[in-house]
């Protein structure tokens, strides 16, 4: 029982000590600033006049041991949270850009590669305006078939049957409908074209920072393409 009870004095005491110490380094912390007419200041606690600056917390030596902002007002604390989440955007927007330019670099290593995805999409919609003109190549002759059949009514469709007359309604509806598909398509391939004009600029630089980063790698590159492309001469 006498254990128990000293131990307990004895973490009393030590307790006590502790508290004495830590109180003692807050008493012997000085707080120092200059406030806004230039003077100099000193207390044992944060200063109301240098509320709008910076303090420094010095210690009984007069070595800093650390600083404290200045307390903000309502509005400047929302003007300084819009401030960190405008650069966190932007900082945001930087790191998806290097992202999409890793992918395209990555999509397209060379000029050639990137070529021949150009060629392959161009393709596409030419075969598609080939399907349309080939649908009013169509159409015309079956116009040619109804015209011959409305010389009976002397070429006036008003004196053709309901038949006939729906046929050639049909006729030109159809034909326009194909011709805006052609537009359609010929406006999105000037579009395709357009975005590959503009990506080629940009992997252009990012070819050129690359081999600018690796040049050993760009000479490896260039050696091979030189090989593949400068045809051997016959031996006589």
């Amino acid at each position: 029982m006498k254990a128990v009870a000293g131990h307990f004095f004895q973490g009393l005491v030590l307790g006590g000590m502790l508290c004495a110490a830590t109180l003692s380094v807050a008493q012997t912390a000085v707080y120092s600033c200059t406030d806004k007419n230039g003077r100099r200041l000193t207390a044992d606690r944060p200063i109301p006049e240098c509320i709008d600056r910076e303090q420094r917390i010095l210690d009984k030596t007069g070595t800093e041991r650390r600083r404290i902002g200045p307390t903000l007002t309502e509005n400047e604390r929302t003007e300084l949270d819009a401030q960190r989440r405008a650069e966190a955007e932007q900082k945001a927007r930087v790191m998806d850009l290097r992202r999409r330019d890793r992918a395209l670099i990555t999509r397209y290593p060379d000029e050639a590669t990137h070529n021949a995805e150009r060629v392959t999409a161009s393709e596409v919609f030419n075969d598609l305006i080939v399907m349309a003109n080939k649908r009013i190549d169509q159409l015309r002759a079956d116009r040619v078939s109804i015209a011959s059949e409305l010389e009976f009514y002397q070429n006036d469709p008003k004196k053709a049957p309901p038949g006939l007359r729906r046929r050639i309604a049909d006729n030109e509806e159809d034909l326009a409908d194909q011709q805006r598909y052609i537009a359609t398509q010929q406006d999105e391939k000037r579009r395709v074209a357009q975005r590959f004009d503009t990506e080629l600029v940009q992997l252009k630089a990012l070819w050129a920072a690359e081999r600018a980063a690796n040049p050993s790698t760009a000479s490896s590159a260039a050696a091979a393409a030189s090989s593949v492309s400068t045809p051997t001469p016959p031996k006589r």
